[in-house]
């Protein structure tokens, strides 16, 4: 049997200015392959996030990034590191967090972290919540998947439901 290859993870996308973090678990395999977060084109992520801040959907992946920047977001993921066949989140295995603890102290702003999916808030809690590196003034907000493979809810509920980021938002 093959080994599982070991992935890396995304650098953050983020500036000192950054009230809210949104975290996802860790890139699916698209997204890896383009090195661009939230690139598989069914991915509910830009949408949302265009309706939240107030940016076309359709602009090049550099200008959605500085759009997010420039209303207060920041993304990235809790894994940096581990091992996956596929992109579903139920595949992951020996995941490694970034480092949070640096993140922290570079953006003294935050005021949210809100978790893109039920694994991102999982891995979070129980790999860095008990480092007790995170300031107690950050809220953190469970928030549904904008994955395509997360069809329970419809990318109006979705939408519905991570319109809780928009107080953060410039």
């Amino acid at each position: 049997m093959a080994e599982i290859e070991r992935l890396q993870g995304l650098a953050a996308v983020s500036s000192a200015q950054a009230r809210v973090l949104v975290l996802g678990s860790m890139p699916g395999a698209i997204s890896l392959q383009q090195q661009q977060y939230y690139a598989h084109p069914r991915n509910g992520f830009w949408p949302i996030m265009a309706n939240l801040a107030g940016f076309p959907a359709d602009l090049a992946y550099s200008e959605r990034l500085t759009a997010l920047l420039d209303a207060g977001v920041a993304i990235w993921d809790v894994i940096g590191h581990c091992q996956r066949q596929g992109s579903l989140d139920t595949a992951i295995k020996n995941e490694q967090v970034n480092d949070f603890a640096s993140f922290f102290s570079q953006h003294p702003k935050l005021q949210v972290i809100a978790f893109n999916g039920a694994k991102a808030a999982q891995s979070f809690k129980r790999h860095v919540l008990p480092l007790q590196i995170v300031p107690t003034e950050i809220a953190l907000i469970n928030l549904p998947s904008t994955s395509p493979a997360y069809a329970a809810l419809s990318l109006q509920e979705k939408l519905k439901q991570w319109q809780q980021l928009k107080s953060f938002i410039y």
